[in-house]
């Protein structure tokens, strides 16, 4: 039975004493039971964060990392530094890593692999702009996100991700996919799963829908048979409504 994630990415917010509260927030609250419950706070606060979460069940992610093992590469965090600080996750591939950093499927790749080698679990963002859905072009280009960026691995490895579609028009637009179409697409990815690896390894990966899942629309997305869970942006900043759509299942 396939692992039911809710993953919170704070993104380019919150100090480290306001990543302090916001764990603690977390924490303190009821997060629903059989639910895998992940933040992803930023570098400057995965150690202080790891320290409030630890023993509570609630995992700890980064929100990216680096292409590279490590070297001469001014500003960036590799796997091995993420995974010395506590985490066991680590987001690759975000829309937001595509579409303002210029990432393509063979950087992510990378990243992938060597986060797997650290030991890291990594959390694997795909999905279509506004123009590729309004083109009817939204599968072919998630397929090609897939067969690109993570198709290469073995069932052993592809078995240790998670899969995150991101519809880039819903994210921080307030416009949401409706259920019918998260379903439709995470139907789609998980077809394409079975037919590269089968079916036991596609029936056990967890995808999860990622644009503008809140807690007054994460129960009916959280229904839809194929969608295992999210990846919060906005609504993840808020430690009751977070809880909340931890409770949505």
């Amino acid at each position: 039975m396939r692992q039911k994630i809710v993953a919170g990415n704070w993104k380019m917010n919150t100090t480290i004493p306001e990543s302090i509260a916001l764990a603690k927030g977390i924490t303190e609250g009821k997060t629903g039971e059989g639910v895998k419950v992940v933040v992803a706070p930023p570098f400057t606060s995965l150690s202080d964060v790891n320290k409030i979460i630890n023993g509570t069940g609630i995992e700890l992610s980064a929100q990216n990392c680096s292409s590279e093992i490590s070297g001469a590469y001014t500003g960036e965090v590799s796997c091995q530094m993420i995974k010395a600080v506590g985490a066991g996750y680590v987001i690759i591939g975000h829309s937001e890593r595509r579409s303002m950093y210029h990432e393509n499927d063979a950087i992510i790749n990378k990243k992938v692999k060597i986060a797997l080698t650290n030991g890291l679990t990594p959390i694997v963002c795909c999905g279509e702009v506004l123009s590729e859905r309004e083109a009817n072009n939204h599968f072919n280009v998630v397929d090609s996100q897939l067969q690109n960026g993570v198709f290469d691995l073995s069932p052993v490895d592809f078995s240790k991700i998670v899969i995150a579609y991101e519809p880039v028009w819903a994210i921080g637009t307030g416009v949401t996919a409706s259920p019918a179409q998260a379903q439709e697409m995470h139907a789609f990815i998980r077809s394409i799963i079975e037919k590269k690896y089968g079916k036991q390894i596609s029936d056990n990966t967890s995808i999860l829908y990622g644009g503008s899942c809140k807690a007054s629309n994460a129960k009916e997305l959280f229904s839809q048979n194929d969608v295992d869970g999210g990846l919060i942006g906005g609504a993840s900043l808020v430690a009751g409504e977070f809880i909340s759509i931890t409770n949505s299942f």
